[in-house]
């Protein structure tokens, strides 16, 4: 059974098909409207990226490369969309650029759809993992396997993400299935969602099971443990990379050479995050900009 959680910070999941151009921001509550990339423009200097809200490795990307582009004298759009959305945009080159895209197993279905038009320009992180995830102090949790039989004991709930996510697909068609835990209801939310519930009952000590991935801040920062896939429910793990249309790739070989060369490890990455998680909503460029100062020559190698 899939439920939906309700937030005060809904996300606003895209309505329609491909054919939609209007398209609500996830988490935000406002409206993004999917105009023209800068396909079409050979070595465009007016660039624009996809997001989706809540998924912090993607939002750390997007506003470091926000940033680096902009000291290069280009202008930068960020659209927040829903993961369908995004892929349809970048596809129909609507949006020029996503870094978020995880092959090849969680997004294998939009990929299937619309790789014959994508094209990825960096893989700049390796492997990413997805997971559910229980509080250190579940001593008799530590893999899948024990959830079965505990369900009353997390309130017979796997708290969720967004509907349309990859993470999502897997968790309800293969892992639930995969280890007989048709007695747990996956509630369907949004990232911000899943981790305040996280939180707030790590801070009471309850128990609670939710739906991860690995490179995520909230390792760090909560007392929680991925647990064990010993099946394989979730997949091979899968790449973390960067994607543009075919032609807006033929179209701007300097962007792609510097995407070409981008390259994070999980201590940079995670220092990447925590740092946007320090600075604040709204800070987020911000909180770029001085982490590219803090490693100006990692940056560097990327822009040769």
């Amino acid at each position: 059974m899939i439920r939906t959680m309700r937030p005060k910070n809904r996300l606003a999941v895209a309505a329609g098909s491909a054919g939609v151009l209007l398209l609500l921001a996830a988490c935000s509550g406002q409206t993004a409207s999917v105009g023209s990339g800068s396909d079409s423009k050979p070595d465009s200097k007016n660039v624009s990226f996809a997001m989706v809200d809540g998924w912090d490795e993607n939002v750390a990307t997007t506003y470091l490369w926000k940033e680096l582009l902009e000291e290069r004298g280009y202008k930068v759009n960020v659209r927040s969309l829903d993961i369908a959305s995004t892929f349809t945009a970048v596809a129909n080159g609507q949006v020029d650029l996503y870094t978020d895209a995880w092959l090849p197993t969680t997004h294998k279905a939009y990929w299937d759809r619309f790789g014959s038009k994508l094209e990825v320009v960096s893989t700049w992180y390796g492997p990413a993992e997805n997971n559910l995830a229980v509080p250190t102090y579940m001593k008799d949790v530590n893999t899948i396997e024990d959830l079965k039989g505990k369900q009353a004991e997390f309130g017979n709930r796997i708290v969720g993400i967004e509907a349309g996510a990859g993470l999502m697909k897997l968790t309800r068609t293969s892992v639930i299935p995969g280890y007989g835990l048709k007695d747990y209801d996956l509630v369907e939310g949004s990232t911000p969602a899943m981790l305040s519930a996280l939180e707030s009952s790590v801070k009471q000590k309850k128990p609670i099971v939710v739906t991860l991935w690995k490179p995520h801040w909230a390792f760090t920062k909560f007392p929680i443990k991925a647990l064990k896939d010993p099946k394989g429910a979730f997949g091979k793990p899968d790449k973390a990379e960067t994607i543009t249309s075919k032609e807006f790739a033929k179209n701007n070989p300097k962007l792609v050479k510097w995407m070409n060369g981008f390259k994070l490890t999980s201590d940079q990455l995670g220092s990447l995050e925590l740092l946007i998680q320090e600075k604040g909503k709204g800070k987020e460029q911000a909180a770029a900009k001085e982490w590219i100062a803090k490693n100006k020559s990692l940056v560097d190698s990327w822009l040769k």
